[in-house]
């Protein structure tokens, strides 16, 4: 019976659309929470490497959005961190630097075996972000 309740919780959560971002940007988590809070997605904002380390398990993304570039713990250190973790949430990195930048963090969590990896490059708009996290 207990074995059949964790299934159920367990596909309920993987059902559903949970946004983990982290940003040392507030106001890019501020306007992703507020462009994908309508379209059902539950959204956990984070401001540094450390944060998201802290939360992950307990929120259990179905999509993370990343920031490549932040003091601390950084993106590439995350990817791996996330990797290690055997996560399986949609990974949708981004970058105001170079694309290349975001290109080869995309390569590393391929190679590192998170599956689905994605790019988005800052300045970006509302549509761009959801084509992203939708994949």
């Amino acid at each position: 019976m207990l074995s059949v309740m964790f299934n159920l919780t367990e596909e309920r959560l993987l059902a559903e659309k949970r946004l983990l971002v982290c940003d040392d940007e507030a106001a890019v988590g501020r306007l992703v929470r507020n462009a994908t809070v309508p379209r059902g997605y539950k959204v956990m904002l984070t401001t540094s490497g450390e944060e998201l380390m802290r939360v992950h398990d307990d929120f259990k993304p179905s999509v993370i959005l990343l920031d490549m570039v932040m003091p601390g713990v950084d993106g590439n250190e995350l990817i791996n961190w996330l990797a290690g973790r055997g996560c399986t949430a949609r990974l949708v990195i981004m970058t105001g630097y170079h694309a290349e930048y975001a290109d080869h963090a995309k390569i590393l969590a391929q190679y590192k075996g998170i599956g689905s990896a994605t790019t988005l490059h800052k300045p970006f708009g509302i549509k761009d972000l959801l084509s992203a996290l939708d994949g």
